[in-house]
């Protein structure tokens, strides 16, 4: 996901914007059970693969404010379910 012009980085923001505000942000769920693996899922076969756990976590991290499973709808379930 390079950034190579301002073209470029205005493309990659619109991207950004869609997974975690539009439609994307629907399909993946962000903040639920599953939203991490929702996004890797969905970027398979679009992002190069040594890549995609570092941009579904950026995105989640955009999303919700926090990293994969560390999310306040995570944070809770991991709770009430015993978790640390």
């Amino acid at each position: 996901m390079a950034e190579n012009t301002p073209g470029d980085a205005r493309a990659v923001e619109r991207l950004k914007r869609w997974a975690t505000e539009g439609a994307g942000a629907a399909l993946f769920q962000w903040g639920t059970p599953g939203d991490f693996d929702r996004c890797r899922a969905f970027y398979k076969d679009k992002v190069p693969g040594h890549m995609i756990d570092g941009w579904c976590s950026n995105l989640h991290q955009r999303a919700t404010g926090a990293r994969p499973g560390h999310a306040p709808g995570e944070e809770a379930i991991r709770k009430a379910k015993g978790g640390s």
